[in-house]
């Protein structure tokens, strides 16, 4: 199998994780500058990593609803579809970014130490949900 690319779409950076061949487990990647050339990058890992598909992390609200963030997220998986020749699925991503904020800081990082990784591991959680998912829709 080949690996899966999680995405963390923010406004100003974008978050990026990949899976294991196995898809057992999601690692962080890179983080890029959310601009015009963010898809060309992503179209090149997606190439050059020989991906099987892209999940795009949609912000919920805690009520399910759909604010601007989201919609601005969901712009950009539909953006990505037009370029990929791989699916693209969106993943409910509520508070990955809160999560990752808390392990990161848990694990002994200060804040401004951790800019840089957030958003990776923002997108490292939401591949790790999606996988655990899928994992278990297979097992049942």
């Amino acid at each position: 199998m080949n690996p899966i690319l999680g995405i963390d779409f923010g406004r100003a950076r974008i978050g990026l994780a990949i899976s294991d061949e196995l898809r057992l487990l999601a690692h962080p990647l890179e983080t890029i500058p959310a601009n015009r050339v963010s898809i060309k990058r992503i179209s090149e890992i997606v190439r050059d990593r020989k991906i099987d598909k892209v999940v795009v992390g949609i912000p919920r609200h805690m009520s399910g609803e759909i604010g601007k963030a989201a919609t601005e997220a969901l712009k950009f998986a539909d953006k990505l579809r037009a370029q990929l020749s791989c699916p693209v699925e969106t993943w409910d991503e509520r508070l990955s970014t809160v999560a990752a904020s808390r392990a990161l800081r848990d694990s002994g990082k200060k804040t401004h130490q951790t800019r840089s990784v957030i958003d990776q591991v923002a997108a490292q959680m939401i591949l790790q949900g999606y996988l655990d998912r899928e994992r278990n829709v297979a097992a049942s």
